[in-house]
């Protein structure tokens, strides 16, 4: 998988995971916890992928190309 590829993935499961912190943060509902249980197995390795994802968009700040 190249770069591109993972940086859109991390990306898309980034955006899921801040759409359900908004649904937290405005309706106090927990999308993964509705889907996958409160806590499950499931839902933690779901909210680790997110985090990992989360931290490894860290790294497009030193990779973005600013002369374009």
């Amino acid at each position: 998988m190249n770069s591109h590829a993972l940086d859109y993935t991390a990306l898309t499961i980034a955006i899921i995971g801040a759409i359900n912190w908004g649904l937290i943060g405005f309706f106090r509902f927990d999308l993964v916890a509705f889907l996958f249980g409160d806590m499950s197995w499931l839902s933690r390795i779901i909210y680790a992928i997110v985090g990992i994802c989360g931290l490894y968009l860290i790294t497009l700040f030193g990779r973005l190309d600013t002369s374009r």
